[in-house]
């Protein structure tokens, strides 16, 4: 029996993803489920650039402002609840389009991988970022680098999430996260998923980056900082995201105006290039020119969708 196919548009953040998987889905009749790790948080939207009721043009999307700030949301929920969102779309007769640039939750859907769902032990976490303060985040690399080399490799020395993420797997479990993922990937994926990632120049992209900033900004991402810590008492993992711990740094008086603008837009363009590293690594990935226009790249996801078996 053919799996159901399932489309995958990933890539850098402001490299055009929105605009085209909409695109997309309105010529497919199909909807999108986001695979992004801050757009699931409610009340977050000016940071997270999450696309509003005109730019989705009535297409449906899943897994967008859906959870409290206050809550830790993991690679496990997402995929939970990316599984049911996409079944929910098949049974309408409709095409997933799975579009974000997390590349753990897009990884966790795409290779089939179950990552363990348990609680965050808070005091192993405290130990870590005691560490990390005193000792530098270094060492801590060098520690996670003891217990798992082949996961570390897809990780920058400066990643602290990741960096953490890997230890704490192992402190829970005994398991490393190399090795979940092996016994994860011996079962069969039920859906056939065909991927797409937009490319594009590295001046035009950090161009975007900039401009996509400024707007932030003039939007009021300096309102919704303050807005989410008058409304929310704990804002454990949402808070720390990137824009928004640079606005907190800016009201806590840490650091000037121009050093935050300057900051957001520093740090966003190097997550940019660690997503392009992270995605350059899935040999099964077909590029996308994001300059190319969007009709041209409609025309190579459906070609590339349609002679896939």
């Amino acid at each position: 029996m053919e799996k159901p196919k399932i489309i995958v548009i990933c890539g850098p953040t402001a490299s055009g993803k929105t605009a085209l998987s909409i695109q997309l889905a309105k010529k497919i009749d199909g909807e999108i489920v986001s695979a992004d790790s801050m757009q699931i948080y409610e009340d977050m939207d000016i940071g997270t650039a999450k696309p509003s009721i005109e730019e989705m043009d009535g297409v449906k999307h899943y897994l967008i402002g859906n959870v409290s700030p206050t809550i830790r949301y993991s690679v496990a929920n997402f995929k939970k609840d990316a599984l049911n969102a996409i079944e929910e779309i098949l049974k309408k007769g409709k095409t997933p389009i799975i579009v974000g640039g997390t590349g753990l939750y897009v990884d966790s859907l795409v290779n089939g991988i179950d990552y363990d769902d348990s609680e965050i032990d808070l005091k192993y976490r405290a130990k870590l970022d005691e560490i990390a303060e005193k000792e530098g985040l270094e060492k801590l690399y060098e520690k996670a680098k003891e217990i798992d080399s082949l996961a570390m490799e897809k990780i920058s020395h400066n990643d602290k999430k990741r960096i953490f993420r890997v230890l704490e797997i192992y402190n829970a479990t005994g398991k490393t996260k190399t090795e979940q993922e092996i016994e994860s990937k011996k079962k069969e994926n039920p859906y056939n998923y065909i991927v797409f990632a937009i490319n594009m120049d590295r001046e035009k992209l950090y161009e975007r980056i900039n401009k996509r900033v400024d707007i932030m900004i003039e939007n009021g991402l300096v309102d919704e900082v303050k807005s989410l810590i008058k409304k929310y008492d704990e804002l454990p993992t949402a808070i720390q995201g990137l824009g928004y711990k640079e606005v907190v740094s800016y009201l806590k008086s840490e650091i000037t105006y121009d050093e935050m603008l300057e900051k957001i837009k520093q740090e966003t363009r190097r997550y940019a290039k660690r997503q392009l590293t992270w995605f350059r690594r899935n040999k099964e990935i077909t590029w996308l020119d994001g300059q190319a226009g969007i009709q041209n790249n409609l025309d190579i996801i459906l070609k590339g969708v349609k002679s896939e078996k």
